[in-house]
């Protein structure tokens, strides 16, 4: 047995999730225990600072680092809080905060660095809150950087979270997709198990994922826009529930590259943040409010039907929800009127659905501790299974 603290914020930004786990076993044995969870808001001029770099606002080196600490420290603070009246934990794997995400065969401009090929091969990912800080302000030896040994494998880095998904929460006779619903979605395709015909290499073989495109970072700009920063999502997708979306805008963009290119693929406010949503408030000018949301909450509803519809071999008999996004009950609705499937939050599975994406980095660690890799590669389009994440001991 070992307690893991899981730490991570996604590509909305809202703050840091905190899970203290028990974690017994290895792999296919692999049994979790919740035992404290909690997010914790980023200060607001923190937060204000990540999203503009996130948007390409330019900054000195100097600043560049002084950010870097900044997040290393609320981390390393969200790390002790949640320790508060239980035991101690032996081991932190914290994901940081995703500041820029570059797939692998992106067409980058060279600008002022002169003989840099502008097609490069490999994919770039940079989380900020170093683990060597987190490591000496708790205590506690630190795994982080978890995505750069699968890219410098050829991959994606991206989606890492479909072997955590096939340890714990796959059935031996329904095919289950589990679709995250953070700042981007992600979908992890999970076949029965007794579908493996000779052993648990083919089994694994079969399971699929890849980013599916926006899941919050476009509904939560439109709700900043329409209350002019008052309020920062759509609670239940109230909201959005009183309009009625425009599906041909929502064919119109859904016509982009993204969705329709094969898997391994990934994604992020590079592709689906601010510009993107200029574009679409470009696109909907006329609309009401409500008719907007509406029109944008359906854009990601059908971006994972039709996902679903394009990529998998077989279709899914049950969705399972997590993430920010498994609260907003108007698209939850939706999903399950377009899939004519039961939707469900992973809750009902035994694993918090606000809180999946921290413990799956706990687990993380846990494997890199004991040497097993994270990676699916056929998933992620590396070349090999890796081991994730860089440890610093204290």
């Amino acid at each position: 047995m070992t307690l893991v603290i899981g730490l991570m914020s996604g590509t909305s930004v809202d703050g840091i999730d905190a899970a203290l786990v028990e974690i017994t076993g290895k792999e296919f044995d692999l049994k979790i225990e919740l035992l404290q969870a909690k997010t914790y808001p980023y200060p607001n001029p923190l937060q204000t600072e990540i999203l503009a770099v996130c948007a390409g606002d330019r900054r000195s080196m100097a600043e560049f680092a002084a950010l870097d600490d900044a997040i290393a420290q609320v981390f390393a603070q969200a790390a002790i809080a949640i320790q508060t009246n239980q035991p101690q934990a032996e081991l932190i794997g914290s994901h940081g905060q995703t500041i820029y995400h570059r797939p692998p065969g992106t067409a980058i401009d060279p600008g002022r660095i002169p003989g840099i090929n502008p097609h490069v091969p490999l994919g770039y990912s940079l989380q900020l809150g170093r683990g060597a800080l987190i490591a000496q302000l708790t205590g506690i030896p630190t795994v982080s950087n978890f995505r750069a040994a699968d890219i410098a494998a050829g991959g994606q880095g991206a989606p890492l979270v479909t072997k955590v998904d096939a340890c714990l929460i796959s059935h031996e006779q329904k095919y289950r997709c589990i679709q995250n619903i953070g700042g981007i979605g992600n979908v992890t395709y999970l076949p029965p198990k007794n579908s493996a015909t000779i052993n648990q290499v083919n089994w694994l073989a079969q399971i699929q994922g890849w980013d599916t495109g926006p899941g919050n970072s476009l509904i939560n700009l439109a709700v900043e826009y329409l209350t002019e920063g008052e309020q920062t999502y759509d609670r239940n997708g109230a909201w959005a529930a009183q309009g009625t979306p425009r599906l041909d805008l929502v064919e119109t963009w859904l016509a982009h590259p993204f969705f329709h290119q094969k898997p391994p693929k990934s994604t992020g406010r590079e592709l689906f943040g601010l510009d993107y949503f200029q574009q679409c408030l470009a696109d909907a000018s006329t609309l009401a409010p409500a008719d907007l949301l509406a029109t944008i909450t359906e854009l990601t509803v059908m971006s994972i039907v039709r996902g679903y519809r394009r990529f998998l071999p077989v279709q899914p008999d049950e969705v399972f929800l997590c993430g920010g996004g498994s609260r907003n009950q108007y698209l939850r609705q939706r999903l399950a009127q377009e899939l004519k499937l039961p939707v469900f939050p992973t809750d009902d599975l035994g694993l918090n659905a606000d809180f999946k994406e921290a413990i799956a980095f706990a687990v993380f660690a846990y494997w890199r501790t004991i040497g097993i890799p994270g990676n699916l590669p056929h998933c992620t389009g590396a070349s090999q299974p890796m081991l994730l994440g860089e440890t610093y001991f204290i």
